[in-house]
């Protein structure tokens, strides 16, 4: 019989003996009679080709094998005992792997803080944290290399096909070179913005929110003039304070404290006018894994407080 077939009874019968140092006593404690455990440790013996006991008359004592033997077959048995209970709680989203993707945005908000939250309730959910843009993620997300995703978009329109959480709603704002005439305005007026070379994300990568920034310039009768693309916001920003253009951001880009750049809302009627954004948390509807049920039912309660319908 191979060595692989050596079965866990017959570590614990082991263990127990060397523990006892003495047949009678190991046999009683393992609920059995001395002759078979003599001859399942000489069964074992023979299956090692390694002598684990010396024996006589009087006394059982381990061999220098058996004693470096033992501290492995307890911990074997250990684990084996914890099999059950890391099972249960594998299968409750308590240990496993969460692979989280985001967008840039959600570093500068909401995402520090909740994975800090979660990983202190659920330290045995090892998090892996990926940032993308939300054309990335979607193809992760397809081919399963992530388990759900921060995705930036105009509000309303969350990635089809997906299911999905709304986790934050916020405005735009202006990021504009600390120098720039417009940085010294009581109040920008939209129609001087609508001017200026604009830096921008290309639409690829967040489709709804590039038609909705075109949009405002398009119903005032411009067309932006888009001078510098770039994917990142914090490439944006630093375009931005090398003088390239203003950027319509995210509000929470404004945690990006870049030298050289303000970050301006605008204010009154105007502000109405300015497109808003949303990040959601996205993921497929087809078996959802339970350390993600347990991050999803985790924002949820995070947003309980803040959220309206």
């Amino acid at each position: 019989m191979s060595e692989a077939a050596i079965e866990l009874r017959v570590w614990r019968q082991f263990t127990v003996l060397a523990e006892e140092l003495h047949f009678g006593r190991a046999a009683a404690r393992l609920h059995m009679t001395q002759p078979p455990l003599t001859q399942a440790i000489a069964n074992l013996e023979q299956r090692l080709d390694v002598r684990l006991f010396e024996r006589s008359k009087r006394s059982v004592r381990l061999t220098a094998a058996g004693a470096a033997l033992l501290p492995q077959a307890r911990d074997l048995l250990a684990r084996a005992q914890s099999l059950p209970a890391q099972a249960r709680a594998a299968a409750h989203g308590e240990v496993g792997r969460l692979r989280l993707a985001f967008v840039s945005t959600v570093g500068f908000g909401l995402l520090p803080g909740w994975v800090r939250a979660f990983r202190a309730q659920h330290p045995q959910v090892e998090c892996e944290l990926i940032e993308a843009t939300a054309d990335v993620q979607s193809q992760a997300l397809e081919r399963g290399e992530v388990d759900a995703g921060f995705m930036l978009h105009s509000p309303g329109f969350a990635p089809a096909g997906w299911q999905h959480l709304r986790v934050s709603r916020e405005r735009l704002v202006l990021a504009l070179p600390q120098q720039h005439r417009l940085a010294q305005a009581r109040a920008l007026a939209l129609g001087a913005v609508l001017e200026e070379p604009l830096v921008m994300f290309p639409r690829r990568i967040l489709p709804s929110l590039h038609d909705a920034v075109f949009g405002l310039y398009h119903r005032h009768g411009r067309m932006p003039e888009v001078v510098q693309e770039a994917i990142q916001m914090q490439t944006i920003v630093n375009l931005v304070s090398a003088g390239l253009g203003v950027a319509w951001v995210p509000d929470s880009v404004r945690e990006f404290q870049r030298s050289g750049v303000l970050y301006r809302p605008l204010g009154g009627l105007q502000a109405q006018q300015v497109p808003q954004c949303e990040t959601s948390l996205v993921w497929t509807g087809v078996e959802v894994a339970p350390t993600l049920q347990r991050f999803i039912d985790f924002a949820r309660r995070q947003l309980r407080p803040a959220t309206r319908g």
